[in-house]
């Protein structure tokens, strides 16, 4: 298993400052950990989404900014947390303040507080514990009430540089999932053969 993220292993908000898609392909691989309960729970990023401050009808900021999107518009590095049908998901604020950027986290390989993830989830199965953003923000006890944290600083919840190298995998691009609009713009990215990556088996083959 994986050594656990320290705070100084924490990505820093240069890292975050840059084109999106670029940043939803390099957070492949670096862990994300929340404190709950007194203790650490998550895993290793294995698939997310990018969405764009521009030309992007598939995107929040599409619509301007608004009460409920504010927090997309802040610094890169900001938590952006939206509800969608009594849960949650969670993004990572990208580009600069004003862009309206952010990357979709949609999976994470659990690594750490396993057992307090399942009974976040109320299931055992390993697969449903955090394979998609909803059940991802369940496991990790992350709701609305963190929308607006500053991952770059803040002390219970931090995107970090792994301790212990991750084995060589492939990276592939595909549609986003669960979006009528900007369908066809190749901005999901996760690790082939992933079981933890969520969406269609085909896309493994």
């Amino acid at each position: 298993m994986n050594k656990l993220p320290l705070q100084k292993d924490r990505l820093t908000r240069e890292f975050y400052a840059r084109p999106t898609e670029i940043v939803a392909r390099e957070l492949l691989g670096k862990c994300l950990v929340r404190r709950t309960n007194r203790q650490w729970v998550g895993g290793i990023i294995v698939e997310t989404e990018a969405y764009l401050a521009d030309g992007d009808p598939a995107s929040h900021s599409a619509r301007g900014k608004t009460r409920s999107n504010a927090s997309m518009f802040m610094d890169a590095g900001t938590l952006y947390v939206y509800p969608i049908h009594a849960k949650y998901c969670m993004n990572a604020v990208t580009e600069g303040p004003g862009r309206g950027s952010a990357v979709l986290i949609r999976a994470i390989q659990p690594q750490w507080g396993i057992q307090q993830m399942q009974s976040n989830r109320q299931t055992q199965d390993l697969k449903r514990l955090t394979r998609g953003p909803a059940m991802l923000c369940q496991a990790l006890a992350v709701d609305r009430g963190d929308d607006g944290i500053n991952l770059t600083t803040d002390r219970n919840i931090l995107i970090a540089q792994p301790r212990s190298p991750s084995p060589a995998t492939d990276v592939y691009a595909t549609p986003r999932i669960g979006i009528s609009k900007a369908i066809d713009e190749r901005l999901r990215f996760f690790y082939r053969g992933n079981s933890f990556v969520s969406g269609p088996k085909r896309d493994h083959r």
